[in-house]
């Protein structure tokens, strides 16, 4: 190892001003080996080593005359002291580490969350229809289910919601490229499986023996009921809502026991 370097040198080396280097020969933390005639500083292994754990300590936000305790201690033993450096630095390393996730989980919401009441969640519709299809559904499931299915709605990130959005379209999509199919087969079985997940998630159940047989049951009856569950650019197709039906009441009785 070279045995001497200019204060430049050092500098560059640990990544600290010249300037800083001068303030710790002041304050005598960090002295170098010699002088030369023309009273330039020249440091050697030892400062190396030395201004390495100052650059720990202050990592740590030891203050300087503190480290200068602890470095000028007799006892002082470098091996020691870098295994507690390791411990420290992987400690504050995981913190940051949780620090910038929160942060990321804060962006993304504040970026994505974009409903701030019920009323927005049924955006696009007249005043008058979204309070009637409300009321409708509170007569149909209960207060208990509509509040809980607009709370967990409102506090979904956007992406979240526009995916769970995607993802009934292209449930409905996939059954009625299956509408030949038998309700009961596995092809269908699959895609009517996805359906109820679905369901779950817009009504904000978590726990799948929430949203039971009867309930889903339920919902089943309204889609040749109801001609608004399958009704598509002001068209009724009770063929897929009668298809719909049957998939739907096979699935509850099947696994929803």
């Amino acid at each position: 190892m070279k045995v001497n370097y200019s204060v430049k040198q050092i500098a560059q080396l640990a990544g600290v001003s010249v300037r800083t280097l001068h303030l710790y020969d002041q304050v005598g933390l960090l002295k170098p080996a010699v002088r030369t005639r023309a009273g330039y500083r020249q440091y050697g292994e030892a400062e190396l080593l030395r201004l390495q754990q100052i650059l720990f300590y202050r990592e740590l936000d030891i203050p300087l005359k503190a480290i200068a305790e602890i470095l000028n201690d007799p006892n002082f033993d470098l091996t020691k002291a870098l295994a507690g450096h390791k411990t420290a630095l992987r400690v504050r390393r995981d913190r940051l580490s949780t620090l910038l996730k929160t942060i990321d989980k804060t962006i993304m919401n504040l970026k994505n969350k974009t409903m701030n009441n019920a009323e927005e969640l049924y955006e696009g519709m007249p005043k008058e229809q979204a309070a009637s299809w409300r009321r409708e559904a509170i007569d149909k499931w209960g207060e208990d289910t509509v509040l809980r299915s607009e709370k967990a709605l409102l506090e979904m990130d956007k992406l979240d919601l526009d995916q769970l959005k995607a993802d009934q379209k292209d449930i409905v999509h996939q059954l009625l490229l299956l509408n030949n199919k038998a309700p009961e087969s596995d092809e269908v079985q699959e895609q009517i499986a996805r359906h109820y997940a679905n369901i779950r998630s817009f009504w904000g159940v978590s726990d799948p023996t929430d949203l039971k047989a009867e309930t889903y049951k339920g919902l089943a009856e309204l889609y040749v009921a109801d001609e608004r569950y399958t009704a598509s650019d002001g068209k009724t197709d009770m063929e897929f809502a009668s298809f719909m039906r049957k998939g739907m009441l096979y699935f509850a009785e099947h696994n929803l026991r």
